[in-house]
């Protein structure tokens, strides 16, 4: 991965996602949701026949899991074969369902080795990526690396936000059951070595997008890569 790479990592609701395709615009880079993946895959287990949850560990997901994505921040959109997941993946009944798919090994493995991929294919002269274990195991070695967390107060309003048909009760749920599984597989509350904490619980987004934006600059290594 020759490009300048920007890995934002942080638990549910953080707001790693919207803070990333804004970063990403502000510094001309691609933005890898990577986290879009697994709610894909998830979907797919929902609603296509060829997938089911207990095959994951032996499927060959290479061949079988038509995955696509836009790196553009401008025109985001997220297709499984033929089908416009977009909005679909957003749905709380697919947030519900995707910790059972993300802890599955076999399964993270294969999307360590499509996140490489997807950013080897982008002409554009960096990618900002976000999602969980990006900074430690996806992209250790990206020029800036991120966690990006808030209180969970903050997390779950934001969440909340976001999945405008739920409860508070079931976002709740999904955000704490969230990091729940997701700890059983990687660190992702404490930032690693070489890691830059950002917590924006005191921020809003304009303030948050900006924090990250100077953490890059400081580096010095974009302009270079402009």
């Amino acid at each position: 991965m020759s490009q300048f790479l920007v890995a934002i990592d942080g638990p549910a609701g953080s707001g790693k996602s919207s803070v990333s395709k804004q970063v990403a615009r502000e510094l001309g880079f691609g933005y890898l949701d990577t986290g879009a993946a697994y709610r894909a895959l998830a979907w797919a287990v929902q609603h296509l026949e060829d997938f089911e949850l207990e095959q994951l560990p032996s499927k060959d997901l290479v061949a079988e899991f038509d995955y696509q994505i836009s790196l553009n921040p401008d025109d985001y959109w997220v297709r499984v074969g033929e089908n416009d997941l977009t909005a679909a993946i957003r749905t709380s009944a697919v947030a519900e369902s995707v910790s059972a798919v993300a802890r599955i090994p076999e399964v993270r493995t294969f999307m360590k080795a499509l996140t490489r991929k997807l950013v080897s294919e982008s002409t554009l002269p960096g990618v900002v990526v976000e999602g969980r274990d990006i900074t430690t195991v996806v992209a250790p070695d990206a020029e800036i690396k991120i966690l990006l967390t808030a209180s969970e107060e903050v997390r779950l309003k934001r969440r909340s936000a976001e999945l405008s048909e739920a409860t508070a009760a079931s976002v709740k749920r999904q955000v704490s059951e969230r990091d729940a599984s997701d700890s059983k597989v990687v660190d992702f509350m404490t930032p690693a070595p070489g890691v830059q904490l950002v917590d924006s619980s005191d921020l809003n987004f304009e303030q948050t997008v900006s924090a990250v934006v100077s953490l890059i600059e400081q580096s010095g290594s974009t302009k270079e890569s402009k």
